[in-house]
């Protein structure tokens, strides 16, 4: 007979490792894929620029056109997903990411360069919609928020060693050093790939049959014509803007409007991994149900608001004062961080219908990854380029998308087939 673990059995067993085989086995997969992607993230762009020769510029627009273009596949991956399994089409797409990825090493020329990163980004950044969905397959529902929590501690994890290592072949800064590590990349996802197809269903996913190309319409794109359910995405995609706020936004603000010393962005960095991975699997446990994750959205908008206060107040401040204030902001910045994760995940799930959760992970995944591409943009215009005028844009911003979820969520409410409401 299987039984579903509970919330404390989902990472409790001997050493660090969870004691759910299956969550044992995605932790593997997504320890190997995030060590990659941190190896790659601190020279990818320099690849292009140093080592090919391509225009910086031209590079950022081509980023920017596989950004979209990943965005738009998003939804179609989701129904993939729904006709043919969520386990193949996701171990299909980390395959060919592989494969484009690895492509890479054999661009020379900026039309090479295109299609090899309009493969690479698309592909990849499908299938985030997809991994939803297969994370809604494997993983009982009962402590799915958790174990996303888990996994996302995770990913930190990796990206941190990776991103260690990743350090040193920036230092030698050969192209053999870039090749070494795009092909590792390479690996990363199609090593994974792999190992997707052996993951378990939950026995909630044993007895759902996929819909069909036969199946009605409305029930294959449901998500898309969903309302209340697009609300609640783009509220989401509105929170997401923190991450690239940490990864685009501080650095820049620091070196351009602070008299902090530059390595406080690497600082900053350091607080916001360590932190979210001592952070996110606990508050995950205690935000797993609707009007709980509810209440984790609100909060973390007004965190985000006022990190977003406390980010300005360095500005003018001497060295030291200013690394403190901006440490400060980072740590009320990771508080929201998690919650909004935690929120995100719960409402992603219990809102969706569970006959189609590829298209409802795709349409929720491709809101995400909106609102990660329009961020460098948004508090480029907003906090770098107009100082405390700009961050209150955004903490006000931050704060209306995250109190805004409690009215869409009651209005996704008023549907009666919402299967799984926490």
């Amino acid at each position: 007979m299987t039984t579903t673990p509970t919330s404390e059995q989902v990472t409790r067993a001997s050493g660090l490792l969870p004691a759910d085989p299956t969550l044992r086995r995605a932790s593997l997969l997504t320890f190997v894929n995030s060590l990659g992607n941190g190896l790659y993230f601190p020279l990818g762009v320099l690849y292009f620029t140093r080592i090919v020769g391509l225009d910086t510029t031209a590079v950022g627009l081509g980023m920017t056109g596989a950004g979209l273009v990943g965005v738009a596949a998003g939804v179609p991956a989701g129904r993939a997903a729904d006709r043919w399994g969520s386990r193949r089409v996701a171990a299909l797409l980390w395959a060919g990411t592989g494969v484009a990825t690895a492509a890479y090493v054999l661009v020379h020329s900026y039309a090479g360069f295109l299609v090899a990163v309009v493969c690479a980004t698309g592909l990849q950044m499908a299938s985030r919609g997809v991994q939803g969905a297969l994370y809604a397959d494997v993983l009982p529902a009962a402590t799915r928020v958790e174990a996303r929590a888990y996994l996302r501690m995770v990913t930190n994890v990796g990206m941190g060693v990776g991103g260690a290592f990743g350090a040193i072949a920036l230092q030698l800064d050969t192209r053999d050093a870039y090749v070494t590590v795009i092909l590792l990349n390479a690996l990363s996802f199609a090593g994974p790939a792999l190992l997707i197809p052996g993951l378990p269903l939950a026995p909630h996913a044993q007895d759902r049959p996929p819909l069909s190309a036969d199946a009605p319409a409305a029930d294959r794109w449901r998500a898309v014509r969903d309302l209340p359910f697009l609300a609640v995405t783009v509220l989401n995609a509105v929170l997401v803007v923190q991450y690239t706020l940490s990864e685009v936004g501080l650095p820049l603000w620091i070196v351009e409007r602070t008299e902090a010393p530059r390595w406080t962005a690497a600082l900053l960095m350091i607080v916001n991994c360590v932190l979210v991975a001592l952070l996110q699997v606990p508050v995950a446990r205690r935000f797993s149900h609707v009007p709980d994750a509810v209440r984790a959205m609100g909060w973390s908008g007004l965190l985000l608001a006022a990190a977003c206060a406390v980010y300005a107040l360095s500005a003018g401040l001497s060295p030291m004062w200013a690394v403190l204030a901006l440490t400060a902001g980072a740590v009320v910045h990771v508080f929201a961080e998690v919650l909004s994760a935690a929120g995100g995940w719960t409402l992603g799930y219990a809102l969706a219908d569970s006959r189609a959760h590829g298209v409802y992970q795709g349409v929720f995944g491709a809101g995400m990854s909106a609102g990660m591409m329009a961020g460098p943009a948004l508090v480029t215009v907003t906090a770098i380029q107009h100082g405390s005028a700009g961050w209150a844009v955004l903490g006000v911003l931050f704060a209306v998308a995250g109190l805004g979820m409690g009215p869409a969520v009651r209005w996704a409410g008023r549907d009666g087939w919402r299967g799984e409401k926490g």
